[in-house]
């Protein structure tokens, strides 16, 4: 699958994300979708993020997650959307396992 292919493929795969997140309740709004490659460097070396992250290759995205009105930020709170964005397809990743819930991306070249 080229990169081309596999960045429509996520966002096909978001867009199921977004409704179930609607039909259990929550609300989502855009945290980062895309990252340049000079911002992915510059937080690589503050510790912030990886150089080589799928925020550059338009293969991850932040959420802020809300329910009832409460902004929920704890990687736990995302975990219902979680296992169900890594049931969708087998190369979904999900960044509750690495301490970073809001994270949803699909695996390319090794990297989730």
């Amino acid at each position: 699958m080229t990169l081309r292919q596999k960045q429509s493929l996520f966002v096909q795969l978001i867009a199921h994300l977004i409704i179930f997140a609607y039909e259990q309740g929550y609300e989502l709004t855009f945290g980062e979708a895309w990252r340049s490659l000079e911002e992915a460097k510059r937080l690589s070396l503050l510790g912030k993020g990886i150089s080589g992250s799928l925020h550059a290759s338009r293969l991850a995205i932040d959420f802020n997650l809300f329910k009832n009105g409460r902004y929920l930020t704890n990687s736990s709170d995302f975990l219902e959307l979680g296992m169900f964005w890594e049931s969708l397809n087998p190369e979904c990743a999900w960044g509750g396992h690495f301490n970073d819930g809001n994270h949803f991306s699909i695996m390319h070249n090794g990297k989730r």
